[in-house]
Parts: structure tokens; C-alpha cells; sequence
């Protein structure tokens, strides 16, 4: 198979891109604010609700064919993580409110090229439940936001019912062979966090090509939790409570695979709502993460990771360079949000640098 290689041309800003990065900025600050003044705390604007933070090890795969070699993954190794889990919504709810997931990976000792005002040896992949992002381009997430930041000062009884709605609509469009992006983003299943894979969802730079992200859960223990369901009418924090048992009792492995870029068309880098067909590129694995049986909610280290570290799309070598419409707004929304919700809480951000920063859980 004949794969793409990155040219500075594949990338085709709007004209006003810049102003509406501005705008989601302004409007996701906005959101904050409400947030803040009803939970007399400043949160993360998406993805506050961690239900793990563990650290563990990436291992690079052996062998790789030059393709796949490429950046972080040219040469084989093994790196010290550190890796959060997350609800979607952008304030603390129940988990009746089952949206999307997130997962951050933050890869230590990463020696090469950083993108410009990253100045420690850390790689950061920002991923999230669904292969792809609803919005598609900054101009359709600023709009989008703006119906979403309008929803933050409603009861959570109502983003309930929304969230309900979404994943009864999704059970229909499967029972069709067919999905939406939408409504898994509001409606995601009451699935075992553990048992979900996540994705990029956004294209970036691969060395000399360029590809999207997956992280697939492989162990036995995780597969068998496939038809795992919460019931939140019992617990409110359940997705929280299943992840620290489950870390208890397991190691939790994932394969990290990247889907290569092949067809221009077919496999747009600015509209990230499209889906990248598997059949003209399969995701390949390249490596693996392993994190340990652990005290996945230790009070000390989710504080640590709650209201100290950041994960960042900007938290790059140069060699995996965020792409396309959704991402580069993502450099500059993550680093203003951040900086609003550490001031906030008068709490330093740190550009954790290494793992021993991370404070230890017996």
C-alpha cells in the first residue's frame, strides 16, 4: 500500500480562522465562569471529571516497517506515562449524564524537536471516545459551542434527558448498521471506561507522513468487560468506582495504532467529523501501554493531576505536529483554558517533566 507523505500545502486555514479560534476561546471562557461560580471551583472546559490517573510504561514495538517508524516510534523503547481518564462534560456531573470519554497520555524522557514553547522532553496525546469529532472544523465547533455553553446553566435533569435521548438514538442507528458521532459525543453508553477505545480524532504529523491515533484495549480482563453497563440510579460515580476497582485488580494494556494517511479525498486533514476509512487504511499497531495494578484514585495524585498537570496537544515533538482545522484551534484553546482555570485556583500549572514529579501511591 502507497501512503501519503506530509506537504506544507495539505493544510488550508480559513481566512478567519484566527477570529474564530478567538471566539470558541471567548465562549469556552465564558462556560468556565458559569461553571465556577456553581461549583465555587474552576474546572477543566472539557473532560473534568477524571474517573483514573495512573502511571504505567509505553513500549515501542520492535521491528516496525519505516512507514510506522517514524517520530516517538522510530526507534524501540520503553517510556514512563502517565495517563488520565476522564468524563466529557466540561463541569462535575452524575453519571446519569453519560457523554464521551477522554483519555490523556503524557509520555516522559522523549528526547527530538518540540514544538515551539514546549521546552520539556514530554509527548502528550489527547484522545477521546469515537473516532471522530462531531464538529468537523473550528468554524462548526464554534457553532456548535455555542448551543453547548448555552446547556451549561441548565439543570443537570435536562442534560440527563438530552444524554438519554442521544444514546437511544444511537441504539436505533445501530440497530441499522450505522452510527452517529453526535450522538454518541451526548449519549456515549454506560460502557466500562476501561473497555472503550480512544482516538485522536484529528490528524497529525507522523514523522514524514501524517495519521490519526487509536488506543485499543487488549487484555483478556478488559475484554471481558464488553458488555460491562453502569447503572447510574445506583451510583452516581460509578465509572469512577468501576475504574479504581478494576486497577485494583488488574493491569490494564492497551495497543497504541496509528491509521496512516492514503487518500486525499477520502481522507480529509481539515474536516475531522469525516471518518477515515479502514478499508483504504487499517490502524496498525506501533506500540503498547501497560499500567499496572495501582491505587487508581489516590487523593494525592488526583489532585496532582486534576488541578496541577496539564495535557496539551502543544506538549509535542515537531515530528507529530497537530493537523488540520480542529487541532490547531485545540494549540491555543488548551493553553488559554488552562491558564483561566490555574489562575482561577491560584494553583501553578506545571509542565510536568518527569515522573517522579507525580506523587507516589503506595
Amino acid at each position: 500500500m502507497t501512503y501519503l507523505r506530509y506537504a506544507a500545502d495539505i493544510e488550508k486555514p480559513a481566512a478567519d480562522e484566527q477570529e474564530t479560534i478567538d471566539g470558541i476561546v471567548k465562549g469556552m471562557t465564558q462556560q468556565s465562569e458559569t461553571v465556577e461560580a456553581r461549583e465555587h471551583h474552576a474546572v477543566r472546559a472539557s473532560h473534568a471529571k477524571s474517573s483514573a490517573c495512573v502511571t504505567g510504561e509505553l513500549t515501542i514495538s520492535a521491528g516496525l516497517p519505516s512507514e510506522l517508524a517514524q517520530g516517538l516510534f522510530a526507534t524501540p523503547g520503553t517510556y514512563p506515562v502517565a495517563v488520565r481518564f476522564a468524563q466529557g462534560p466540561g463541569e462535575t456531573l452524575g453519571d446519569r449524564v453519560s457523554t464521551h470519554r477522554g483519555m490523556s497520555i503524557k509520555v516522559f524522557d522523549v528526547p527530538g524537536e518540540k514544538l515551539p514553547g514546549h521546552t520539556v522532553d514530554t509527548q502528550d496525546f489527547v484522545l477521546a471516545t469515537g473516532t471522530t469529532f462531531p464538529s468537523g472544523t473550528a468554524a462548526g465547533f464554534l457553532r456548535d459551542g455555542t448551543v453547548i455553553g448555552k446547556a451549561t446553566g441548565l439543570p443537570e435533569g435536562a442534560k440527563s434527558a438530552v444524554s438519554s435521548t442521544m444514546r437511544n438514538l444511537n441504539k436505533v442507528l445501530h440497530a441499522f448498521g450505522t452510527e452517529s458521532a453526535l450522538a454518541d459525543f451526548f449519549g456515549h453508553p454506560y460502557s466500562h471506561p476501561l473497555a472503550d477505545s480512544y482516538f485522536s480524532q484529528a490528524p497529525v504529523l507522523y514523522g514524514d507522513y501524517v495519521a490519526k491515533l487509536g488506543v485499543v484495549p487488549v487484555s483478556q480482563a478488559q475484554l471481558a468487560l464488553a458488555e460491562w453497563r453502569l447503572d447510574p440510579h445506583e451510583d452516581e460515580n460509578g465509572f469512577r468506582h468501576a475504574a479504581a476497582t478494576f486497577f485494583q485488580e488488574n493491569e490494564v494494556v492497551y495497543e497504541l495504532k496509528v491509521q496512516l494517511w492514503a487518500d486525499a479525498e477520502k481522507q480529509p486533514i481539515e474536516d475531522a467529523s469525516v471518518d477515515w476509512p479502514v478499508s483504504i487504511s487499517p490502524y496498525r499497531t506501533v506500540a503498547t501501554l501497560r499500567l499496572p495494578r495501582q491505587d487508581a484514585y489516590a487523593p494525592v495524585r488526583v489532585r496532582y493531576f486534576d488541578e496541577v498537570m496539564t495535557f496539551r496537544p502543544a506538549h509535542s515533538l515537531a515530528a507529530h505536529r497537530p493537523l488540520g482545522s480542529v487541532m490547531r484551534a485545540r494549540l491555543q484553546v488548551y493553553r488559554a483554558l488552562s491558564a483561566f482555570r490555574h489562575r482561577e485556583n491560584g494553583v501553578a500549572s506545571e509542565d510536568t517533566s518527569s515522573v517522579e514529579q507525580i506523587p507516589a501511591v503506595s
